[in-house]
């Protein structure tokens, strides 16, 4: 299934649906972020997905870094909620999708590097590096948030 993102775009269809979903802000030992290129937009992101009835939503966050990634984390705090309307994911399959995402700040206590149906690649990435990937803006947003350790309280928006 193939994906567009619409970031405050007047063009953008209307939503049809919201799911509830995370992203995680992993970072290792020297500070590198742990990101995924999808395979569903051609984007580099934080790992992430949906979440499942039955499940608590930080186990959701662990399940989809795990998945998408191979990496086995400890979720540690929130970094922001982000829900804005102006942002919708079109599907293929006719769902457009407003963004409801929760983002975690999480450590890394096992596994390796793997890839997934959902990501065709999958790096520690150093924050220098990050201006050289494409990413969307929304993403660079939960990004830069989660890089701020000095941040106090989580982003709502």
């Amino acid at each position: 299934m193939t994906r567009i993102d619409y970031f405050r775009d007047p063009k953008a269809p209307k939503a049809n649906s919201v799911v509830p979903s995370v992203t995680v802000v992993v970072r290792d030992g020297d500070g590198r972020l742990l990101l995924i290129h999808r395979t569903d937009n051609d984007l580099w992101a934080l790992p992430g997905g949906g979440h499942d009835i039955g499940e608590r939503i930080g186990d959701t966050a662990v399940r989809e870094v795990e998945e998408e990634t191979g990496i086995a984390v400890e979720v540690e705090g929130i970094v922001g909620l982000y829900t804005d309307p102006e942002h919708v994911l079109a599907y293929d399959d006719g769902e457009v999708r407003q963004q409801f995402s929760i983002c975690f700040r999480a450590k890394p206590v096992g596994g390796s590097l793997r890839t997934s149906s959902e990501s065709k690649e999958v790096r520690w990435v150093d924050p220098a590096d990050l201006d050289d990937l494409g990413i969307h803006p929304s993403m660079r947003l939960r990004i830069r948030h989660g890089l701020d350790e000095a941040r106090g309280a989580p982003y709502i928006g």
